[in-house]
């Protein structure tokens, strides 16, 4: 790549997003057939034929078709499938549909709807239900049945009850076929699906089944007179391993007796010992150590490997996290997350010239721990940034299609459920190539979450590296004009809001935090009171600049509070308490180790992912960074870094 192509790249692609970014607005077309599509839902009148000929007039026919879903006539219901044969809301209708007849048993007009194609659990289980009404429960329908019934150890929907009775009652639910079940239910922890499994089983299966139930719901030494086979093993294994989720000790202390009673494999015992060694090292307890050095060999899995390298660190046992980590596989071995630690550990043990090697390997990664090694040998931040090529008649093409038509003005009207139904649709059809253009056609229609979402990385490891994709520029003077006010980086405020939305300004969680910085309307209120920003109540969090102007307050207010970039991110995304909890654990710990041995994966990943999203951001933003290292700490100033792509190797991330 020439000399300074990042730099031009990076800045390019700026200026694009920044024009691209009008096509995000709701049209007054957008408006009106949203409004349409809203009236017909709540039963009110609506003229169609406005919209006949709409790319969105078949979802407005089926907002006002579902409404009515239980009473709706078949012939009008077939009718809809036909005319919109191959499309995506005829597919959404025939679920809502066949759900409907179901309820009404109206079975004849259920198989008449049905589709090969449709997955759903339920409806496939309502199909069978149809076929024994309609006088078709062939041996086939009995594979069919049985199939469901061993499909999984938890529970099934309620269409499949009448089913497994009609099953049973014709012999096709052997003993032999219940107790598969109900192992994959002890498996699933599930003593509820086992009791379920085991009606019908001989009287004296049955009572010990129910046993086996009883003791996933609370151990107890009957088991310890249990018949000395696989099957008691895997049940009391699972059964202690479910204790030790809750209280390790108790399963600890029960799995001699048990295990000796029954004759517990290395793996019987393995299972037990995991759990108890995973919920003890989780939250740091004095006997993890012990307790993970008790594992079998057999049991031992990459998860597990990560807590004895982090609870080491927790104690400031180096030498044990170093030797944790040399005992991982290869791969994850070479885990650039675990290559600069083996780098920092070897470091720290005084071999220089062993740790720069390690440092290399891992700072050939793109992320915040390939970052972190770049800074540790003093060496441009990898970087390099891939594009596919221009095909202007392609893309146009693509942008033609009329499923990616509807998906993007379905994302534009807010209504992503159906606009992820089309986008499916879509990309069904297209290869890799159209696939890629549909990405893009989407996100200048403001549609950014595709760029994530959208790509292939596993089939197409370069698309990790398409970062003006993976990582949009939106809002970007309300960003730096906030940022400033707070004196914040606007490369971190725009990295948060990449790992809380991806600049979806409708965005809204299941703890209710809204918008661009997922901001809970309780947070927004006190902020935006404290800092006297205007607010309207929670809807105003939908509005993108109110939401950045609150989002940026707060950081600013955790930024204040902690001293240190590290944890205002850790409290943004865990809250003030777990953070407190995690400072007084480990007092003076390095920033790289406190936030490897943070106890919640979500809040460890999001601290590592917003601190490398915020580097990239630099990037684009500016063509070159802040240290990371300085960066976490909250020091600005001073030399920042320059981006290089690898020659020899290009990076992985």
């Amino acid at each position: 790549m020439p000399k300074n192509s990042l730099r031009l790249l990076s800045c390019a692609f700026a200026c694009v997003l920044a024009v691209g970014a009008a096509h995000a607005q709701q049209s007054p077309a957008d408006t009106a057939i949203a409004n349409a599509i809203s009236a017909a839902e709540r039963g009110q009148p609506v003229d169609a034929a406005r919209f006949a000929n709409a790319p969105l007039y078949g979802w407005l026919e089926y907002a006002g078709l579902r409404r009515n879903i239980d009473s709706l006539p078949p012939e009008q219901a077939q009718s809809f499938l036909q005319r919109y044969q191959g499309q995506a809301v005829a597919e959404t209708f025939r679920s809502v549909w066949l759900a409907a007849l179901s309820r009404r048993k109206e079975w004849p007009a259920f198989l008449a709807a049905w589709s090969p194609s449709v997955d759903d659990v339920a409806l496939r289980c309502a199909e069978l239900q149809a076929r024994d009404a309609s006088g078709r429960a062939d041996a086939q329908w009995t594979r069919d049945a049985q199939a469901i019934w061993t499909s999984s150890g938890k529970s099934l929907p309620d269409s499949c009850d009448p089913v497994f009775a009609t099953l049973a009652a014709r012999g096709g639910l052997t003993p032999e076929l219940r107790w598969e079940r109900l192992e994959k239910a002890a498996a699933e922890w599930q003593p509820a699906v086992m009791r379920a499994a085991a009606r019908g089983l001989p009287a004296d299966q049955f009572a010990l089944a129910n046993d086996y139930a009883a003791f996933l719901d609370a151990v107890h030494d009957r088991a310890l007179q249990w018949p000395k086979t696989a099957r008691s093993r895997l049940v009391a294994s699972q059964g202690l391993a479910r204790l030790a989720k809750s209280t390790p000790v108790a399963a600890e202390n029960a799995l001699p007796r048990f295990a000796k009673a029954l004759e517990f494999t290395e793996e019987d015992r393995g299972r037990v010992l995991y759990q108890v060694a995973l919920w003890t090292v989780a939250s740091y307890e004095p006997e993890s150590a012990r307790r993970l050095a008790a594992v079998p060999a057999v049991s031992w899995d990459e998860r597990l490997h990560e807590w004895q390298a982090r609870e080491a660190m927790a104690r400031s046992d180096w030498a044990a996290a170093l030797a944790a980590i040399k005992a991982m596989g290869e791969e994850q071995r070479g885990q650039s997350r675990w290559a600069y630690f083996a780098a920092r550990l070897t470091e720290m043990a005084g071999d220089k010239a062993g740790a720069q090697a390690l440092y290399r390997d891992a700072a050939r990664e793109s992320d915040f721990h390939g970052f972190l090694a770049a800074d540790r040998l003093d060496q441009p931040y990898a970087l390099c940034p891939w594009m596919p090529p221009v095909d202007a008649a392609a893309r146009a093409a693509v942008a033609r299609d009329p499923a990616l038509v509807r998906a993007i003005a379905l994302q534009r009207i807010d209504r992503a459920g159906w606009a992820a139904r089309e986008w499916k649709d879509a990309l069904s059809r297209f290869d890799d190539k159209q696939r890629r253009l549909a990405i893009e056609v989407a996100q200048d229609g403001g549609w950014f979450d595709r760029g994530v979402f959208g790509l292939d990385i596993a089939g197409n490891p370069e698309e990790k590296r398409w970062y003006t994709i993976r990582f949009p520029i939106h809002h970007d003077a309300t960003i730096r004009s906030q940022s400033a006010r707070h004196r914040l980086d606007p490369a971190w405020v725009a990295a948060e809001i990449r790992a809380e939305s991806i600049f979806n300004p409708r965005a809204r969680s299941s703890a209710n935090a809204r918008g661009l910085m997922q901001v809970l309307p309780s947070t927004g209120a006190a902020v935006a009171k404290r800092n006297g920003i205007a607010y309207g109540g929670a809807e105003s969090l939908y509005d993108s600049d109110t939401n950045i102007a609150i989002g940026t307050a707060y950081l600013r207010q955790m930024e204040d509070k902690y001293g240190k970039t590290y944890a205002a991110i850790a409290a943004y995304n865990a809250g003030p308490s777990p953070v407190a909890r995690w400072q007084s654990q480990r007092p003076g710990m390095d920033p790289d180790f406190w936030i490897e041995t943070i106890s919640y994966k979500e809040t460890r990943d999001y601290v590592a992912r917003v601190l490398a999203f915020s580097v990239i951001y630099d990037w684009r933003m500016n063509g070159d960074a802040l240290p990371v290292s300085r960066r976490l700490l909250g020091q600005e100033g001073g030399a920042r870094k320059k981006f290089a792509c690898p020659l020899a190797e290009a990076p992985k991330g």
